[in-house]
């Protein structure tokens, strides 16, 4: 028999002094109600009611618990209805986890945002690499890029992540433009990760089927700002995601190759714990995050034209 109830139980037998009256106020049998206060006090291995033919009353005991159980229940009482408003007004603790470049770029600049738009609620914004483990680490949500695999936990996709192959003008100027996916053979690849993350190739659709093109290169870094740096200077070819070149390519900084080659973009996505019974300050998180990633202005934010040339 739950605990609590057994609680609320005798706390009703000793407020109103009897069993059948306490019966009747939850709407259930006195034989019933006798037998919560008698596992009660079973479980406790007390007397806490002395029963007469007129009236029970409470034992040295009883008193003693009578007050703790009012207390306890009170403060459950007051615990559920503070958590009951956070489904009206957000308010509490929000975990967020997202890639560190993307994150930089694309969660940090909306975290202020949010917080002043609800200031009951608390933000930690953990930026890594890393695949944190969210129902381990009690996170609420993650921002992920790529395909999904986990099938423990909820994929919301909130925009597409293409990704583009890009030289400077520089670069092209002097080494040529690669026609093919086979001309990426005779060009300097800046890689990330490490080098051999360089023999999983650059993911491209050749024939009408995705092949993963090969690459050489003599530099790779495992910090995506550094190779967008890298590429930025001139030292070599690079194949990076769309929102983190864009402004460069509608800027002239960048252009972009092989585009009749691009593989299909795959996606930008909220991971949660669970979709059922989400906190609103988690669900008004996502939200916001979705409709920001929509807006065509939001990735263009120069307003000019950045079809890939």
């Amino acid at each position: 028999m739950d605990k609590f109830k057994q609680l609320e139980s005798f706390v009703a037998v000793a407020t109103l002094g009897s069993l059948s009256a306490a019966a009747r106020a939850e709407g259930i049998a006195p034989a019933m109600m006798g037998r919560r206060i008698s596992s009660l006090e079973a479980r406790l291995g007390i007397k806490l009611l002395a029963r007469s033919t007129r009236r029970l009353s409470l034992t040295s005991e009883g008193a003693e618990l009578f007050e703790e159980a009012q207390r306890i229940l009170r403060e459950l009482n007051d615990a559920e209805s503070r958590i009951s408003q956070g489904s009206i007004r957000p308010s509490g603790h929000l975990r967020v986890s997202a890639p560190a470049g993307f994150g930089r770029r694309h969660v940090a600049p909306l975290i202020p945002e949010f917080v002043a738009a609800y200031p009951e609620v608390t933000v930690t914004l953990d930026l890594s690499d890393r695949l944190v483990d969210l129902i381990e680490e009690r996170y609420d949500c993650a921002i992920r890029l790529g395909e999904l695999d986990d099938s423990q936990i909820v994929g919301l996709r909130l925009a597409d992540n293409k990704r583009v192959i890009v030289a400077a003008p520089s670069y092209l100027q002097e080494y040529g433009r690669p026609n093919t996916p086979d001309d990426l053979a005779q060009h300097n690849c800046l890689s990330f990760g490490n080098q051999g993350n360089q023999a999983r190739g650059w993911l491209l659709r050749q024939d009408g089927e995705l092949r993963a093109v090969r690459v050489k290169g003599n530099m790779a870094c495992s910090d995506g700002s550094v190779l967008h740096q890298w590429t930025l200077a001139g030292i070599g070819l690079a194949w990076r995601s769309l929102w983190e070149v864009q402004e460069d390519l509608a800027e002239g900084r960048l252009i972009s190759v092989l585009d009749d080659y691009a593989a299909p973009a795959n996606g930008i996505f909220a991971m949660l714990p669970e979709r059922k019974h989400l906190p609103l300050r988690v669900r008004l998180f996502i939200d916001m995050v979705k409709a920001r990633y929509a807006s065509p202005a939001y990735w263009n934010p120069t307003g000019e034209k950045t079809t890939l040339r």
